[in-house]
C-alpha cells in the first residue's frame, strides 16, 4: 500500500520536503496544504521588491504551483488552512472556500513557518502601520510606494498630479526595529524619497553582530540621512483623522511616533521587531515545543509524536559551536532541514544538519556578516572563556587602484583557542559577506585561531591581499591568546 507524506506549508522547509521525497519515491503520494495562494517563493527578496529593484512578485517564486502538480505530481492545495491534527487517528483537518477535509498519513511535516512580532504599542492598528512577512505584505507596501509618489499619501491626499519630483511627493516614514527588514527596508524607503526614521529599543542596530559591526552600520544609515534613534523604545503610534480613501476607521491613520524622547510626526511606520514560530497547530497536537519557544525536534527533525517532523522557521536547530537548541529562522536551514526530511520519509534516514547562526544583510553601501556565538555572555553560559579581537584590513592590494576596509571581529575560547564566531563589515562589494565563509568553516571544524591563521585563502590584487582580512583578524587573537 503506497504511504502519503503531509506537509503543511508550502514555502521554503515544507516546498523542498515534498519535492525531495516525491523524487526520491515516486509512488509516495504526496499532499501539502497551503492556506495562502503563494508557494516556494523568497520571503527575503521583499524589501528589494518594495525597493523597485525586482519589478514583480512573481520574480520571487521559484517554482510555480502548476510546476509542483504537473511536473513534479505533487497534490499541492493552496487555499487550504489546516485547523487541526489528530496523532492517534493520524489525520489533519483542512479548511478551504470550498468546506472542509480530513486527510490521512503516514508521514506528517509540520513547516508553518514564523510570524511577524507585533509589539504591544499603543495604536499598532492604525491605518498605515505594516510589516513585512508574507507576499500580501510586500504588495501592499509597494503599492503605498506608488501611492505616495503620485502623491496620494494618507496625510496629503491633495498633492495628486500636481507634484513633479520625487522628493516632493513621499514624506517621512517611521521604522521600528533595527534588524535585517528595519534596515533593509530603510534602504528600499529611502531610495524612493522617503525621509527615514528609525527607532531601535536597544543600545545598537544588529544586536546580534560585534559592536564594532553596528557601529559601522549605524554610522553609515546617518550618512545615508536616516535619523537613527538608539535606545528609543516606541511608546505609541498617534494618529486620526481620514484614511486612504477619506473614509475614517476607528483608529484613524497614523501620524506620530511617540517615544519617551522624541514625537515624530510621519506618513506610515513599518515594524521589524522580529518573527516568533507559529506554534499553535503543533501545541493543540500534542507536540512538544523547545526552550527556545519553537517546536523540538531530534537530529531528523521528527517531534516527539512518532512521524511527525518539523522543520523551517517553526522549529528548533542545534547549534554547531554550543550543541544547545537554538531558534535561527533563516532560508538555507528551512531548506535543507526540509530537504533533509524528505530524504528521510523516502527511506533514507537523513540527519538536519546543525547550524551556526550565519547571516548577512545590505545596507545602503555597507555589507555585514555574522556567525557563530559573539555575545560573551553566550559565550560563558555554553562553557567558554571567550576572547575578542577588531582589526581593520585592506580588501584588496594596497596598490590595486580600487578596495576597501574589512573590519573583522573574531572571538575565540581562551583555553581551547577554539574559533567561537566572527562578524564583519566592509563596503558593498568589498567581501565582508563572502570571507565570513572561512569562519563557517573553521567553525564546523570546530578549529583553533591558531589553525585558521594557517588557512589557504585565495590571493590575488583585485579580490584580496596576501593575508585575507579573517587571516590577519586570526593572526592577532592567536598572538593574544599565545
Amino acid at each position: 500500500m503506497t504511504d502519503t507524506f503531509v506537509v503543511v506549508g508550502g514555502d521554503a522547509a515544507g516546498m523542498s520536503a515534498a519535492s525531495k521525497a516525491k523524487r526520491d519515491d515516486p509512488d509516495l503520494e504526496v499532499v501539502v496544504f497551503e492556506k495562502g495562494e503563494w508557494v516556494s517563493y523568497g520571503a527575503c527578496g521583499l524589501p528589494y521588491y518594495v525597493k523597485g529593484e525586482i519589478q514583480s512578485l512573481e520574480a520571487l517564486v521559484s517554482v510555480t504551483p502548476e510546476e509542483f502538480r504537473e511536473e513534479r505530481d505533487i497534490d499541492l492545495r493552496t487555499g487550504h488552512e489546516v485547523v487541526a491534527i489528530d496523532p492517534d487517528e493520524r489525520t489533519v483537518t483542512a479548511e478551504s472556500e470550498s468546506g472542509s477535509v480530513v486527510q490521512s498519513y503516514d508521514h506528517l511535516l509540520l513547516a508553518t513557518g514564523a510570524e511577524a512580532v507585533v509589539p504591544p504599542i499603543d495604536g499598532i492598528d492604525r491605518e498605515g502601520v505594516y510589516t513585512l512577512g508574507s507576499m500580501s505584505d510586500g504588495k501592499e507596501l509597494r503599492e503605498y510606494v506608488a501611492r505616495a509618489r503620485d502623491g496620494e499619501s494618507f496625510q496629503q491626499p491633495d498633492r495628486g498630479p500636481a507634484c513633479q519630483y520625487l522628493e516632493d511627493c513621499t514624506g517621512p516614514v517611521g521604522i521600528v526595529g533595527g534588524g535585517y527588514i528595519g534596515l533593509e527596508m530603510a534602504e528600499a524607503l529611502a531610495a524612493n524619497g522617503f525621509e527615514v526614521h528609525l527607532f531601535q529599543r536597544g543600545d545598537r542596530v544588529l544586536t546580534g553582530f560585534s559592536e564594532a559591526t553596528s557601529e559601522a552600520v549605524a554610522d553609515h544609515l546617518r550618512e545615508q540621512d536616516v535619523t537613527v534613534y538608539l535606545e528609543s523604545e516606541v511608546a505609541a503610534l498617534e494618529g486620526g483623522g481620514a484614511v486612504q480613501g477619506g473614509d475614517a476607521d476607528e483608529a484613524g491613520a497614523v501620524e506620530t511616533v511617540v517615544t519617551a524622547d522624541e514625537r515624530v510626526d510621519v506618513e506610515m511606520v513599518l515594524v521589524g521587531t522580529g518573527v516568533r514560530p507559529r506554534t499553535d497547530l503543533a501545541e493543540a497536537a500534542g507536540v512538544e515545543l523547545g526552550p527556545t519557544g519553537a517546536v523540538a525536534t531530534d537530529d531528523y527533525c521528527e517531534t516527539n509524536v512518532p512521524d511527525v517532523y518539523a522543520a523551517g522557521d517553526c522549529a528548533e536547530a542545534t547549534h554547531t559551536v554550543t550543541g544547545d537548541p537554538v531558534y535561527v529562522p533563516l532560508a538555507l536551514t528551512a531548506n535543507r532541514h526540509g530537504r533533509a526530511v524528505g530524504q528521510t520519509v523516502a527511506g533514507q534516514p537523513t540527519e538536519g544538519g546543525d547550524v551556526a547562526g550565519t547571516a548577512a544583510v545590505k545596507a545602503f553601501e555597507v555589507e555585514a556578516a555574522r556567525t557563530g556565538i559573539l555575545d560573551h555572555d553566550d559565550a560563558l553560559e555554553a562553557g567558554f572563556e571567550p576572547v575578542t579581537e577588531t582589526v581593520d584590513a585592506k580588501s584588496r592590494a594596497g596598490y590595486y587602484p580600487e578596495g576597501g576596509t574589512v573590519t573583522v571581529t573574531l572571538t575565540a575560547d581562551r583555553d581551547s583557542g577554539r574559533v567561537l564566531g566572527a562578524s564583519l563589515v566592509s563596503e558593498y562589494g568589498e567581501g565582508a559577506v563572502h570571507r565570513s565563509h572561512a569562519v563557517v568553516g573553521a567553525l564546523e571544524a570546530e578549529a583553533t585561531v591558531f589553525e585558521l591563521e594557517n588557512y589557504d585563502l585565495a590571493y590575488a590584487p583585485p579580490f584580496n591581499t596576501t593575508w585575507d582580512p579573517v587571516l590577519v583578524a586570526a593572526k592577532v587573537l592567536a598572538g593574544k591568546l599565545r
